[in-house]
């Protein structure tokens, strides 16, 4: 189950697609309890009394995966945190593919297998680090087992490492599985916008619409996708919920906020309606979770998330008994739009909609004269000029024009630096890899070594490579030499990872 605050938390996977698969409601089947039924039970249960048509399990439980058997029930299965850093070896990855995917697959309708559980939030760098190739390792060996063909989580300071899952899950057709939980998000005065009560919802003045919490949530991580170049890149719902019990004084855990959550969940996803910025899409959703599982460790809560009890008696009704299904669903009364004026969409210079960064550079014809009149008004105006003075690092003297450049882009980059998510290990990159004649620095080609040790940091440096090295111009080559300078320096000197990382570009490189 999600941890607070991880709303936009990643199922880093790898998935294995066997079958066709078509958008549908799932379940997470959970077993920290000492009084759940037995697997075949609960595969009997599901088949045969529910609508449910997909379970995804956090393991690869034999028992679980045979008890499925035959019952046309699709199982998302996982492989443990503990296995990553074996899995980057690929015959530990034929091995686990031939325990525990091989003997069970076609009777067993496994149709995905996601590599570990909230890696991201575990905040352990040799996982984070390992995790790709983990995931690659896997891939090749569902592909060697003759399976079938493999098709295969935003927290500040994440991005460029979710750029590089984005490319793996796009390169194999996979879908990023993220975990959008309300609950976490929950403030009294906002608890009927959280559970899809009526209420007035959340108006967005950048799109005009209108949100209700869960579609805000979902349209944010489809923006970061679509933001990073990934918009094509498909989503599925990994978990998603609402506890119905909680400790004393916790008002967000009750049974009334979990069954409107839920009943509205399912009913907004079964309306295939999708999001404001996701019109008519289905997706595949698994609800957290089966069964009330009461051996979990924590507060309360985390014992009370189930839809049903160990019996299979209902905690409370959304809807998922096929004795449910000859009422229709209630639409939940979703958020009216208020009556207020659209953000107009200018046309100026200034509207900054669809613009690139964007600064001014000399003109061509501009004399040394005119430049330094201009440096020194702007000088005079209180802006710091130190860097392009007598004794700076950028001083030229009777070279106006170049400290005018140079003075802009020292500006833009400390702008870039506090007002995005770009770091100094990422600007430097960026620097040592651009088109210039000379070399790269060696002291900064020194600090970037040691940066990449950082989890971060690495991620960062090495897709500033990987662009460079993608986005080869005969007209602009140096680009791409001076990155395989770098690269070449990283794997002298930097982490182990930037070997594994780069096997994927050996038809760019060679």
């Amino acid at each position: 189950m999600a941890k607070p605050n991880s709303h936009f938390l990643l199922f880093l996977l790898l998935l294995l697609k066997l079958v066709s698969l078509s958008s549908s409601i799932g379940l997470n089947y959970g077993t920290l309890g000492d009084n759940l039924p037995p697997p075949a039970q609960v595969a009997n249960f599901i088949a045969t009394q529910t609508i449910i048509d997909r379970v995804k399990i956090f393991d690869a439980n034999p028992d679980i995966l045979r008890a499925f058997a035959d019952t046309g029930i699709s199982l998302t299965i996982s492989t443990y945190n503990a296995d990553i850093l074996s899995l980057t070896q690929p015959e530990f990855a034929r091995q686990w593919v031939t325990a525990n995917v091989a003997p069970f697959y076609p009777r067993t309708k496994i149709i995905r297998v996601l590599v570990g559980n909230e890696i991201i939030h575990s905040h352990d760098r040799n996982l984070i680090l390992n995790l790709v190739p983990a995931m690659r390792n896997l891939h090749t060996a569902l592909v060697l087992a003759g399976l079938g063909e493999i098709q295969a989580q935003f927290k500040r300071g994440y991005q460029t490492f979710l750029r590089i899952i984005l490319r793996l899950l796009r390169e194999t057709n996979s879908p990023l599985v993220v975990n959008p939980y309300p609950f976490y998000h929950y403030t009294p005065s906002r608890e009927n916008y959280a559970v899809f009560r009526p209420n007035p919802g959340y108006y967005d003045s950048f799109t005009g619409i209108t949100y209700t919490m869960f579609d805000t949530l979902m349209d944010a991580i489809y923006s970061s996708m679509k933001a990073l170049g990934y918009g094509d890149v498909q989503i599925v719902i990994g978990e998603t919920g609402w506890p119905s019990l909680g400790d004393p004084g916790q008002l967000a855990p009750t049974m009334a906020n979990a069954v409107s959550y839920n009943q509205n969940l399912l009913w907004h996803l079964r309306s295939g309606k999708g999001t404001p910025l996701m019109p008519n899409r289905s997706i595949e959703t698994y609800i957290f979770g089966l069964f009330q599982e009461n051996a979990k460790p924590g507060p309360t809560i985390e014992r009370n998330w189930g839809l049903f009890n160990p019996d299979f008696s209902p905690v409370y009704r959304i809807g998922l008994l096929r004795s449910e299904q000859s009422a229709q669903p209630v639409p939940p009364t979703l958020p009216v739009p208020p009556t207020r004026p659209v953000p107009g969409r200018g046309k100026g210079r200034g509207s900054g909609r669809g613009r690139g960064v964007q600064w001014c550079v000399p003109k061509a014809e501009a004399s040394d004269q005119a430049m330094q009149a201009n440096i020194d008004y702007v000088c005079s105006q209180g802006v710091d000029c130190r860097p392009i003075q007598a004794g700076g690092p950028c001083f030229e003297p009777n070279k106006s024009k170049r400290q005018a450049s140079s003075f802009i882009k020292g500006k833009i980059n400390s702008a870039r630096l506090k007002l995005t998510d770009l770091t100094q290990a990422q600007l430097l990159a960026e620097e040592v890899t651009d088109g210039n004649s000379w070399p790269p620095d060696k002291r900064t080609m020194a600090l970037l070594s040691r940066t990449a040790f950082e989890v971060d940091d690495y991620w960062r440096i090495v897709d500033v490579v990987h662009k460079r090295l993608r986005q080869f111009d005969r007209r602009n080559w140096r680009s791409s030499y001076r990155a395989l300078i770098l690269l070449e320096h990283l794997v002298k000197r930097g982490s182990k990872s930037v070997v594994d990382e780069f096997d994927w570009d050996v038809d760019v490189i060679t």
